[in-house]
């Protein structure tokens, strides 16, 4: 607080102090590549996206071989499709953990952290469709003197 004000008219005269939202930088490695990583569940992928022809692997294979149902194919590919940019990156992930549908998960959200990083000006459009966002959703523990998590053993009055 630089100055004081003795009046309402000296108030209409400060203006407040404009701050600026950060510019996002690219973060690429040396071989061209943005590098993120994506979680859900219990998988875990490390994502890999550079400029190419839309190639798509997941540890090593298709993920056409990979994830073999059509809805766990289609979830991978969602964050290129709303940035519609489906044939300009090819995309390399290994991913560990969980099961297909974690795993997908997984992929997805790594997808869309490394395009956020290659191009930042696509932040927006998968901030909004919510692909950033980590589900935070795990299985819940089991406890003790219940027979899953919440389930209780059969009450039997006799």
């Amino acid at each position: 607080m630089a100055e004081t004000v003795q009046s309402l008219e000296g108030l209409s005269a400060l203006k407040p102090e404009v701050v600026e939202a950060p510019k996002r930088v690219q973060k690429v490695d040396k071989q061209g590549r943005a590098y993120a990583t994506g979680k859900r569940k219990n998988a875990v992928a490390r994502v890999w996206i550079k400029p190419g022809a839309g190639k798509i692997l997941v540890n090593t294979r298709e993920f056409e071989v990979f994830f073999a149902r059509p809805v766990l194919r289609m979830l991978i590919q969602q964050p290129l499709v709303a940035a519609s940019r489906q044939t300009q990156y090819d995309v390399i992930c290994t991913v560990s953990g969980g099961g297909l549908s974690g795993q997908a998960g997984a992929v997805r959200h790594g997808i869309s952290k490394a395009l956020t990083y290659f191009e930042p000006d696509l932040r927006p459009t998968l901030k909004r469709g919510g692909f950033l966002t980590r589900d935070s959703r795990v299985v819940e523990r089991k406890k003790y003197g219940k027979a899953k998590a919440r389930r209780s053993f059969q009450f039997s009055k006799r």
